[in-house]
Formats: C-alpha cells, structure tokens, sequence
C-alpha cells in the first residue's frame, strides 16, 4: 500500500497545519508549531517525544496515515463487507474500470451541450403570444452558449453556470433543485422592459429577457455576465 501523502488531506485547514510542520527549520520552530496540536495528536495517537528536527519528518508521516487511512478503515471496512455480501465487491474487482464511473468522481469539463441539457426550458402553453416570444429567445439561447464555447472556452462557460447557479462546475452531486430557465414577461423599472437576465440562485432560475435579435440578446447577456461579481441580479 503506498504511503499517504500531503495532497491526500482533503481538510484544508489540517493540510496547512502539517504542511508547516515540514517546513519548519528549527528544533524551537517545531515545538512552537506543535504545541496548539497537542489535543489533536493525542486523540490520534500521534503524539510523540521531539528528540530532534528530523523529527518532523516521522511526526507528519504519522499525521498523515491518521488522517487518511486509519480514521476511515472502520467505515470503510463495514462498507466493504456489505459490498461483499451481495456479491458486488467480486464483481467489481473484477471489472474496477466498468464501476469507476459509479464509484470515483471526476471532473466534468464544460461544453455548450452539456450546460444545454442542465436547464429545463419552462415554456408558456402551445399558442400563446408569450410562447411565441419564448421559442424565439431560445434559439438565441443556444447560440449564445455555443458562441461562448467557441471563443472562450470553458471560462465562460462557467461564468455563465455561476451566474445562474452559484457554482462555476458541476457538483458530484449534481444540482438541486434542477437548473431552469425562465422568460422575462413582466416589466421592471419603472415600467420598461428588462434587457438583462436575473437569477435566482436559490432555485438555480435563470430568467432570460425576451429579444427579437440575436446581436441584442448578446450584447445584454455580455453585460450582464460582465458587470455581475460572483452571481445574482445585475
């Protein structure tokens, strides 16, 4: 079993605490380190005599297989012993790439498609005059997100979804609730017309201003997203 390392730790307030451990470089320097971790290392087992700075060394390589493998081992075991009961654990041994998906996160890089199939389109019923408006916004819609990916890449991709959602990428978990798109029909202002998007990012809601042009719907949509910091209303 190779050893854990120091990216390994996923508490990034731990992982700062060892990380200047190692770096320390005096004897004094690591007693001062150590001393506010004193609780933790005993309650991990972890707690030795410093003789010396290569000390550190032996002290973090117990922190780290606290931290990673023995703390878990239990919860682990008891998960593994329940695959074992109906047969999964054989089957995955033996096929480990088939269940990898299932089992191992990864990152998923944004496109145009796949922000697309995120939101559900909620439009007004078939032969209304705002139904009528609606499809023709979402046609802009896709383009836009096209154009983005086209130009920008990934990066404004993820401006668009952080935007919308709060979230530049998608979540192992996904979204809850699903993302949606809304449309503008109501006026705003003082009466006029909104130009610009709103997002309710509580309910992961974009509302998409109703446009008869595409170059208009861009360029609102490009303030937007450019005059907003993080998410929300511009």
């Amino acid at each position: 079993m190779a050893k854990p390392v120091l990216e390994d730790v996923a508490d990034s307030d731990l992982h700062e605490k060892i990380k200047r451990v190692m770096e320390c470089e005096t004897f004094e320097d690591l007693l001062a380190t150590t001393a506010p971790l004193e609780e933790y290392l005993a309650n991990a087992g972890c707690l030795r005599q410093l003789r010396s700075l290569e000390d550190k060394y032996l002290l973090a390589e117990d922190i780290l297989m606290f931290q990673v493998i023995h703390r878990v081992r239990g919860p682990f075991e008891r998960f593994r012993d329940g695959l074992g009961s109906l047969g999964v654990l054989d089957k995955i041994q033996t096929h480990p790439e088939s269940f990898r998906p299932l089992l191992c996160w990864s990152p998923t890089t944004l496109t145009a498609d796949l922000i697309d199939s995120l939101f559900t389109i909620r439009l007004s019923p078939v032969g209304s005059n705002r139904r009528q408006a609606e499809e023709m916004v979402v046609p802009f819609w896709r383009d836009y997100l096209a154009d983005a990916e086209d130009q920008e890449g990934t990066q404004k991709l993820e401006t668009i979804l952080a935007f919308a959602t709060g979230a530049s990428a998608v979540s192992p978990i996904g979204f809850s609730p699903q993302p949606s798109i809304e449309f503008l029909h109501q006026e705003h202002d003082g009466g006029n017309p909104s130009k610009l998007p709103i997002a309710n990012t509580c309910i992961n809601c974009l509302k998409l201003p109703l446009h008869t042009s595409y170059d208009d719907f861009q360029e609102n949509m490009d303030f937007a997203l450019g005059n907003t910091h993080g998410f929300g209303i511009v």
